[in-house]
């Protein structure tokens, strides 16, 4: 037997979050991605958590390169982090890559111990198409922690 790790666990290490070039960078628009199978340990038990995350920014100049999300995302799934770590970790991450006009993400995760978490956070303020800002609710105005885009891990 071989001790070499499995292709796919290198691919998740090895990971960096990745943008392309926006197609449309002169017209605001919407991207949304739901990621059904996020998963990651809770800090406390070390048991896993599971959560839909779901992604929704507004792009300038830069869009997500989605293998590159798709494995930075599966890198949870060893890290132990709170809900409200996970997901502020990630809008982090992502606008520290993307620089979008506005970002939100959403952490809904499984029910524990009864209760159902859902985790908000954004980035920015949203345009419309008339180029002005809308009436969008804000649930957190974050900004980028510094955090850079790499695979996620111990910190």
């Amino acid at each position: 037997m071989s001790s070499e790790k499995p292709y796919g666990t290198r691919a998740i290490e090895e990971n960096q979050l990745e943008s392309w070039p926006n197609p449309a960078s002169d017209r605001p628009y919407l991207v949304s991605f739901d990621i059904p199978e996020f998963t990651c340990l809770c800090p406390r038990s070390g048991f896993p958590d599971f959560a839909l995350i779901k992604i929704r920014y507004q792009p300038r100049d830069l869009i997500v390169e989605l293998k590159s999300l798709k494995l930075y995302i599966n890198g949870f799934r060893n890290v132990a982090i709170s809900h409200e770590g996970a997901v502020n970790r990630i809008l982090d991450d992502l606008v520290a890559v993307l620089a979008p006009q506005w970002m939100r993400v959403t952490g809904d995760f499984t029910v524990r111990g009864n209760i159902h978490t859902v985790i908000t956070v954004e980035y920015g303020s949203r345009l419309t198409s008339s180029g002005h800002g809308d009436a969008w609710p804000r649930a957190t105005a974050g900004s980028p922690s510094g955090v850079g885009g790499s695979a996620p891990g111990p910190q």
